[in-house]
């Protein structure tokens, strides 16, 4: 197949849109104070602006991936690009607090849709060594865009744009929608070799499933929930691997889970963006309701932790990982636990202490670091069929993990809601990074290539990866 002509510019339709998505993950978190403030509600409404997203969000992307192994994922992610910008524009008129809840439910379900293509779509276009430095990007771009959204939402909700407010942040998708659309001409059709069926009664096991085992951890709803939603997520497992025996469409490639490393590589992302996500949102409540700072104060707070997730990428992918493998997991782990001892020991000088933003860059960096040879093992060996699949499950953790991060973190901090209560979501987020170091060295002992970068052994798919 010929190279795609204009391939380098539909990336960059295709990494805005995956940026864009992301960023909503987590921009409500500084204005969601206000948010609830001026549309009313209860304190324990915050964390939901955040859940209520992120939550459809991880249980739709696996449908979403199949949509587009079937009808194209072109076709797919146009329509919804479309349908997250009018999402957007309807939650910046909301005029209601469970409007607006609803309305981030819709934008969760479009951008299910949208980000399981962009793998798909990046193989379709590019060939050789350009595949894996586009599949590259994909790593960075998800973690800046993660610890960015609180900052650009700080900033645009102090700036009260035309009186804007907190609107602000959700209007800030309608030009760069309009810019992913404009350039989606560019980008390649494309679909699994064998169009695969949608698996209707997969899917509707696996959605309450993943809301009933979430739903607990957000609101304090009854815990025989979560068993109902443990029984239903075996019943799922047991439909799977029945349709896989009799070579029916199931909604997740049983061959992904032939072996530990892709469940590993699915139980480390989640639980690292747990902590980064759940971080953040402590960061923003104790200092607005401890100690009284505006949105901007917020954002000009969590900065450093962008520029340090910023240079850790770079470092990261621009030659470390090249050099070392996968060995840079193990060390941006050990950065990202030094960050948070650190912010452990801030949070004991004071409720707004002055050394937090430098605790945070740390945190950043570690992130940086982790995240670009975290992604490109997790990618490595995908091949066409599990394309769809496999960024549906990756996307899908990413965002359990980050709903799973807000209710937990922003529960115990809410139990004691000053710098004490800081300090004790750190710790929980200090023993989450020990469960992420024992989910790597499981994905990277898990078969050949595994064995092969744990040892410091780069493959060609890595030396081409990171090639500049």
């Amino acid at each position: 197949m010929p190279v795609h002509p204009r391939r380098r510019l539909a990336l960059c339709a295709l990494l805005t849109a995956e940026a864009m998505n992301l960023l909503d993950a987590t921009v409500v978190q500084v204005a969601a104070p206000l948010m609830r403030t001026e549309l009313g509600g209860p304190v324990s409404a915050v964390p939901w602006l955040t859940s209520a997203y992120t939550l459809p969000f991880a249980v739709l992307l696996l449908t979403g991936g199949r949509l587009g192994d079937r009808y194209g994922r072109r076709r797919v992610f146009r329509t919804g690009v479309t349908a997250f910008l009018l999402a957007s524009l309807a939650c910046a008129c909301a005029p209601t607090l469970g409007v607006l809840l609803a309305l981030r439910a819709a934008q969760g379900a479009a951008a299910a849709v949208i980000v399981p293509q962009t793998i798909g779509l990046i193989r379709a276009m590019f060939r050789g060594e350009e595949t894996a430095r586009a599949l590259g990007t994909i790593g960075p771009v998800m973690g800046l865009a993660a610890v960015t959204g609180p900052v650009l939402g700080g900033l645009l909700t102090h700036a009260d744009l035309f009186g804007s407010s907190w609107r602000a942040v959700f209007l800030v998708n309608v030009p760069l929608s309009f810019a992913v659309l404009a350039l989606a001409p560019l980008l390649a059709e494309d679909r699994a070799p064998r169009r695969p069926g949608l698996d209707p009664v997969g899917a509707a096991l696996a959605a309450p499933a993943t809301a009933l085992l979430v739903l607990p951890l957000l609101d304090g709803a009854p815990w025989p929930l979560t068993a109902a939603g443990a029984v239903l997520a075996l019943v799922f497992a047991a439909h799977q691997r029945h349709g896989a025996r009799r070579g029916t469409d199931t909604l997740v490639e049983p061959s992904l889970f032939r072996s530990a490393r892709f469940p590993a590589a699915l139980t480390g992302l989640a639980i690292a963006f747990a902590v980064t996500t759940g971080l953040t949102l402590v960061v923003v409540l104790q200092l607005q309701l401890a100690s009284g700072a505006d949105a901007l104060a917020c954002g000009l707070t969590l900065l450093p932790m962008s520029a340090g997730l910023a240079a850790g990428s770079l470092w990261a992918g621009g030659s470390l990982v090249r050099r070392y493998g996968a060995r840079v997991m193990a060390a941006g782990l050990a950065v990202l636990a030094v960050g948070l001892l650190t912010t452990v020991a801030a949070y004991r000088t004071g409720e707004r202490p002055g050394a937090l933003p430098y605790a945070l860059a740390v945190v950043g960096l570690g992130q940086g670091l982790f995240t670009p040879a975290y992604f490109d093992t997790a990618l490595a060996p995908l091949r066409p069929q599990e394309t769809g699949s496999a960024a549906g499950l990756l996307n899908a953790v990413q965002q359990l993990g980050a709903t799973v991060g807000v209710a937990l973190l922003g529960r115990v901090y809410l139990v004691t809601p000053n710098a004490v209560g800081a300090q004790r979501a750190c710790w929980a987020a200090v023993a989450a990074v020990a469960a992420v170091a024992a989910a790597t060295r499981w994905m990277t002992a898990s078969g050949p290539a595994g064995a092969a970068q744990s040892d410091g052994r780069t493959s060609d798919h890595r030396e081409a990866t990171h090639a500049r």
